[in-house]
């Protein structure tokens, strides 16, 4: 069998790369699909797997395709829950050493509901996140002041914030020198510049964009499938659809706050070892969150979180 890594994910093929750099478009060998696995795409870009070539036809000229029969443990991934009742969850990607979240205050709105969410997945399987406020080109004060009222937020979390502007290539150069060397996932809303920051970036890729909706503020999907694209400075930037909710799954509630890195902080001072921060007598965290130590937008999607119905969780 050869080893490779998978580059792009359409859904029902795959390209994947050989250690000599050569690419092999691949399908999942028949029983792969349903072998245990809970999610609705049982391979995804950054996976690394094992496959063999063959040719269908009679025809000597065809191109051999690839049967994927074999994936390596990854060592992390971003999970969200899917849409697709059928199944449990979907991965966007696998075997990345950092994420970064592409935030916009308008052109769509991205509500820290969702931040908060995207954390917690990636929180959960280690995958540092920084977050990447985009558009600033085109904020007015009251965009500006809402942005402050951000970083304060997750800065003061603990997370990396970058301010960029895609459209006039400014901060972007401190992006390329954080991902250099890395392999990188961006992932965030429909519309909120991750085809334009990644053509900044990697010019040589030119990845398609399109306009904003003006009636919904909603952004179109341009990306419709997964790939990794290689970067000139030895790092790679996983490219994904955008998302416009992000369920969290596969996570034990009695964990979830040692996903929100403030309120973990903060619950070694609690009365009771077991508290859940939510009716406990003497709880720093809620104490924390009435000084103002801990956002009340972060405290409130821990809430939200561990009220949410069971199916989302282990």
């Amino acid at each position: 069998m050869t080893k490779g890594l998978v580059i792009k994910s359409t859904g029902s093929w795959y390209t994947v790369k050989d250690d000599e750099g050569q690419l092999h478009l691949c399908k999942i060998k028949g029983k792969f699909r349903t072998k245990g696995i809970r999610t609705t795409n049982p391979i995804s870009v950054g996976d690394m797997v094992y496959f063999d070539l063959v040719v269908n036809s009679t025809d000597k000229n065809e191109e051999p395709v690839g049967l994927i029969k074999k994936i390596e443990p990854r060592k992390n991934y971003i999970i969200r829950k899917s849409s697709n009742l059928s199944k449990q969850s979907q991965i966007i990607a696998a075997n990345v050493d950092q994420a970064f979240l592409i935030v916009t205050i308008s052109h769509p709105r991205t509500l820290t509901g969702f931040i908060d969410r995207f954390l917690v997945s990636a929180e959960a399987y280690r995958i540092p996140v920084r977050l990447v406020f985009n558009k600033l080109d085109i904020y007015n004060e009251e965009d500006y002041e809402i942005l402050e009222d951000y970083l304060h937020i997750y800065e003061g979390a603990g997370y990396e914030c970058f301010q960029v502007s895609a459209e006039k290539d400014f901060n972007i150069d401190k992006l390329r020198n954080k991902m250099a060397g890395k392999i990188n996932v961006l992932s965030g809303h429909s519309g909120v510049g991750k085809s334009t920051i990644i053509n900044k970036l990697e010019p040589g890729l030119d990845i398609k964009t399109a306009e904003i909706s003006e009636v919904h503020q909603q952004g179109k999907h341009t990306t419709t499938f997964a790939e990794m694209h290689e970067m000139k400075n030895g790092g790679y930037i996983i490219d994904t659809p955008g998302v416009r909710g992000f369920g969290i799954t596969d996570i034990d509630k009695k964990e979830l706050s040692h996903y929100f890195p403030e309120i973990f902080q903060h619950s070694n001072e609690c009365q009771f070892n077991n508290c859940s921060h939510q009716h406990e007598p003497r709880c720093a965290v809620k104490e924390a969150v009435e000084n103002g130590d801990i956002a009340y937008t972060r405290y409130d999607s821990y809430i939200s979180m561990m009220e949410d119905s069971d199916e989302k969780y282990r």
